[in-house]
């Protein structure tokens, strides 16, 4: 019954358009790596994206998820804007090159 250290979130990125529709991708390290690369955590199959593209970071202290433009050729947009760096909110929506990807963060309640 180890896995339950008091992980309050459970935050997943789902292709939504592109290649591998559907696929849905638990961010559950600190740092996430989106690009090409299979290398990276998230590897897209998209001409459009860099090697290494974009990393989504978990702050604990703060409790937010960040995305980072790693310089991108084609950059990197959340909600149709494009963005350097963007705290992401539950629903985002993040586009990589042509692939979409929908951020779903789900807090669990304070105890009531």
């Amino acid at each position: 019954m180890g896995e339950s250290q008091g992980d309050a979130t459970r935050a997943v990125l789902v292709i939504v358009e592109g290649e591998l529709a559907g696929t849905e991708y638990e961010l559950g390290a600190d740092e996430t790596l989106i690009g090409r690369s299979p290398s990276t955590g998230v590897t897209v199959h998209d001409e459009n994206a860099s090697r290494e593209h974009a990393i989504v970071t978990h702050d604990l202290d703060d409790g937010v998820y960040t995305i980072e433009d790693l310089q991108s050729t084609n950059g990197t947009r959340v909600n149709g804007k494009r963005v350097r760096t963007a705290t992401l909110a539950d629903g985002d929506e993040i586009q990589v090159g042509q692939t979409r990807f929908r951020f779903f963060w789900a807090p669990r309640a304070a105890a009531e």
